[in-house]
């Protein structure tokens, strides 16, 4: 049987780590949810095109990729976007339309109550 090992990226590692800490803080099972959903096998990890949040989201939502957001599609209202990784084309493309790209670590400083944030699966 083989061992379960987790992520090998530290970067990774320390999102789930302040994740887990912050729900257990705050009461919010939200964060543990995302950690759990980063947790995945790397091939079973969360990919989502730009066009899916458009279609998903509305103006000025914040919305929380548990992987990594690709820039296929267009996107026409500006969102915030807090995800593991961006691809150069997504992130220029969130950008162009006044949104905003940030780590999942920098929205748990800035916003650690979730409020109005929508998970992309």
């Amino acid at each position: 049987m083989v061992k379960r090992t987790g992520p090998t990226n530290i970067v990774t590692r320390i999102t789930v780590r302040e994740l887990k800490k912050m729900s257990t803080k705050t009461s919010k099972r939200i964060w543990s949810d995302v950690a759990d959903r980063i947790l995945r096998p790397s091939r079973r990890r969360v990919i989502v095109n730009i066009s899916r949040i458009n279609r998903y989201s509305k103006s000025g939502e914040i919305i929380v990729v548990p992987g990594k957001v690709l820039g296929a599609g267009t996107i026409n209202h500006p969102v915030t976007v807090a995800a593991l990784d961006f691809s150069a084309r997504a992130r220029e493309k969130i950008e162009r339309a006044s949104g905003r790209c940030i780590h999942i670590l920098d929205l748990l400083e800035e916003n650690p109550s979730p409020s109005k944030i929508k998970i992309m699966e």
